[in-house]
């Protein structure tokens, strides 16, 4: 495997396997270190920068705790706080950045955005989330996959159900392509997958001795599965006008009892969260208010089962882009 450092993580599609499962040792290191309370301030005296368009809960937090305990300094921005692309351009933002910072990270909205910061930063820029893709996310989902069956995935099926056309059922299918798992994006023809992405998968996961299967069946797609997947139907920065079509399209697609029944006895239940399995959000309430219904795309049955690994999901995250800085940082061994 070659040296990550200086290299931009922006999708997997531009990682080898090997490149994967390296980043998914250091962050299982990582995470062992964490739990045994051993400190790992390997990037003492750096510094990085998060740029966010789209707030979040796990991404925030999971930057800032990996860099304090790497030893770095973190700076936030949000739009309210910088002039970037506003008074000041994406390219012209990355050269002044990346004078001050010794990576940049970006969540937002178009992939072209985070392509053009790295190609004008003189440091690693680290794809927090697009509308393309969420990679680090990635990392996360497939060292919750290790946890529970093994640091060889080769062979097991995560199956995402509902917007399978979303940034995070792409990533997955690349993920799970790269690591030989056989991947079932399940939905409505409406929210599959765009077929150019599916057949670059799917030639990557043949050579790794897997399989990608789109189909509009519950039945077909989650037969057998080991991990069953599903997201918000709504993405961040959609508008509020699609929450009918939405509901009205995917509700067959709800991971709910009779699905993960339909999946392996052992099969665990993931999300990328926040989750609507209830009424005590904000936008929870709106839509019982609205449409009649308490639960979106997961019911909250399923949510709070043992099963479920959300929040162990939730948590690799941070151990995850902890494996992420550090090996486009540092290319030396972890004691």
């Amino acid at each position: 495997m070659a040296s990550l450092k200086g290299r931009d993580y922006l999708k997997l599609l531009d990682f080898e396997s090997d490149d994967i499962t390296h980043l998914l040792d250091l962050a299982r290191t990582f995470k062992s270190m964490k739990h045994a309370g051993t400190p790992h301030r390997y990037l003492e005296g750096r510094n990085i920068v998060l740029l966010f368009e789209k707030t979040s809960t796990r991404t925030r937090c999971s930057f800032e705790v990996a860099a304090s305990d790497l030893g770095m300094g973190c700076t936030f921005l949000d739009p309210a706080s910088s002039q970037v692309s506003k008074k000041e351009s994406i390219a012209d933002s990355a050269r002044v950045l990346s004078r001050f910072y010794d990576g940049i990270e970006y969540r937002g909205f178009g992939q072209s955005i985070v392509e053009e910061l790295a190609e004008y930063a003189d440091c690693p820029v680290w794809n927090g989330l697009t509308d393309e893709w969420h990679p680090t996310q990635m990392i996360a989902d497939m060292l919750t996959m290790q946890e529970n069956f093994g640091e060889d995935l080769a062979g097991r099926t995560l199956v995402f159900m509902g917007d399978a056309r979303n940034n995070v059922a792409n990533s997955l299918m690349v993920a799970c392509a790269k690591l030989g798992v056989n991947f079932v994006a399940c939905g409505p023809a409406e929210n599959q997958p765009e077929a150019w992405l599916v057949e670059t998968c799917t030639e990557i996961a043949q050579s790794n001795g897997s399989t990608v299967l789109v189909t509009d069946s519950v039945e077909e797609g989650c037969a057998g599965a080991d991990a069953i997947y599903t997201d918000v139907w709504v993405s961040m920065g959609e508008p509020d006008e699609v929450w009918e079509q939405r509901i009205a399209s995917l509700s067959p697609y709800q991971v709910n009892a009779r699905v993960m029944q339909l999946a392996a006895p052992e099969a665990i239940f993931l999300h990328c969260l926040p989750a609507y399995h209830d009424t005590k959000t904000a936008i929870g309430a709106k839509i019982a208010e609205r449409f009649g219904i308490t639960e979106m795309e997961v019911t909250d049955e399923v949510f709070e089962a043992p099963c479920s690994r959300v929040f162990d999901e939730a948590e690799n995250r941070m151990h995850a882009i902890k494996a992420i800085m550090y090996a486009t940082l540092s290319d030396e061994p972890i004691a």
